[in-house]
C-alpha cells in the first residue's frame, strides 16, 4: 500500500545565538584560510540538519574537502562529475520518492543539496542543472560563487567579473582590462527559464542568519529551488585572508552583489544600502584589480550603476566587438 510523502518542515531563526550548535561539516579538510566556500558550507550544513545528502560536483568543495578517502562530513555525500550535479539530485530524489511511497523506506524526504561551483552550475554543469529545475524535482540546488575556476589554477568562469586577472585574462597591451565579459546572471537565468521554480534566492557569507533562513526557506518549498551564494577568495582574489567578511560585506555595500529573494514572482531586497559606496572601495582591497585603469573602473561603476537601479530587470551589458585579422 502507498504511503503518504513527508518532507521536513525548518523552522526560521531569528539570532545568531540561535543557530544550531551542531556541525555536519566537521574539521579534516583542506581549504585554504579565510575560505569563504568553506564557511558557507559549514553554514549551509547547519541549516539543512541531519536528514540530508550532499552533492558535491567537482570544484574546490570537491577536492579539498575529499581528498584520501577523508570528507569533513556527517551526513551523506557523493561526489559527481562537474557535469551532472543536478542529474545525480535527481535521480537520487526520484529513487527516495518512490521507497517512501511503496513504504520501503520509513520518515521523511532527506534535503537533498547539490553543492556546485559557478562552473558547475552556470557553465559546464549548467545543462544538468538545468534539467533538474525543468522537471520539477524537490531539490536544493547551491551555486557557491568564488567567481573563477579556482580549484584548476585561477582561470575565468562565467562569473567572473569584468577587469578580473585570472590565468585566462592576464592583463596586457592589447587587452588591459584583462577580462572583457560582463558575468552571467545565474538567478535571472533560473527564474527567466524554469517555469517549475518558485523560490531564487542570494546570499552572501557575511549574513549568516540570513543565509541559514534562506538555505531553510528553499528546502521547505515542495519542488526545485536556487540559491547564488557569494563566497570571496583570498587565494583567487588576491586579499589578506582575514578580510573574507569585510570583502564579502564591501560587495554588498558596493552594489557588486545584490541580495533578494523572488519568491512566486515577487523580488524582496534585503541589506540594501540607502547609498552605495563607491566600486573603487570594493576594487581596492583585491589584487585581481590592481591592474585597472580609471577608464575600465567607471566601465564598472556604470554597469553596478544600471543594476542596482533595475531590480528583477537584466541589465544589458556591453559586448567586445570580434578582434579583425
Amino acid at each position: 500500500m502507498a504511503v503518504a510523502l513527508k518532507t521536513q518542515n525548518l523552522p526560521p531563526i531569528k539570532l545568531i545565538r540561535n543557530v544550531p550548535k551542531e556541525e555536519y561539516y566537521v574539521p579534516g579538510h583542506r581549504t585554504c584560510a579565510g575560505c569563504g566556500p568553506a564557511l558557507q558550507y559549514k553554514l549551509v550544513a547547519k541549516a539543512a540538519g541531519p536528514n540530508t545528502i550532499f552533492l558535491g560536483p567537482t570544484g574546490c568543495m570537491y577536492v579539498a574537502n575529499a581528498s584520501y578517502l577523508c570528507t569533513p562530513y556527517t551526513v551523506p555525500w557523493m561526489h559527481t562529475q562537474i557535469t551532472n550535479g543536478g542529474a545525480v539530485a535527481s535521480g537520487i530524489e526520484a529513487a527516495y520518492r518512490v521507497l517512501l511511497r511503496k513504504g520501503k523506506r520509513e520518515g521523511e524526504l532527506p534535503n537533498i543539496i547539490v553543492m556546485a561551483g559557478d562552473g558547475g552550475s552556470v557553465d559546464i554543469g549548467l545543462q544538468a542543472m538545468s534539467a533538474m529545475m525543468y522537471r520539477g524535482h524537490d531539490a536544493l540546488f547551491i551555486c557557491y560563487d568564488n567567481e573563477a575556476y579556482t580549484n584548476t589554477g585561477i582561470q575565468t568562469s562565467p562569473t567572473t567579473p569584468y577587469g578580473s586577472n585570472t590565468t585566462f585574462t592576464p592583463p596586457g597591451s592589447a587587452i588591459p582590462e584583462g577580462k572583457k565579459l560582463f558575468p552571467k546572471d545565474p538567478p535571472q537565468l533560473v527564474i527567466g527559464g524554469h517555469p517549475a521554480v518558485k523560490y531564487v534566492a542570494t546570499a552572501s557569507v557575511a549574513y549568516p542568519v540570513d543565509l541559514i533562513n534562506k538555505v531553510r526557506k528553499a528546502l521547505n518549498v515542495q519542488g526545485p529551488t536556487f540559491l547564488h551564494i557569494h563566497c570571496p577568495c583570498p587565494k583567487g582574489w588576491k586579499f589578506d585572508a582575514a578580510k573574507t567578511i569585510e570583502v564579502a560585506r564591501l560587495a554588498i555595500e558596493t552594489g557588486m552583489w545584490n541580495m533578494y529573494e523572488w519568491e512566486n514572482g515577487e523580488y524582496r531586497y534585503q541589506f540594501k544600502p540607502k547609498r552605495y559606496k563607491p566600486v573603487r572601495e570594493y576594487l581596492k582591497l583585491q589584487g585581481r584589480f590592481a591592474h585597472l585603469a580609471d577608464v575600465h573602473v567607471a566601465k564598472l561603476q556604470a554597469f553596478v550603476d544600471a543594476k542596482v537601479k533595475a531590480p528583477g530587470i537584466p541589465v544589458e551589458t556591453p559586448v567586445p566587438t570580434p578582434p579583425v585579422h
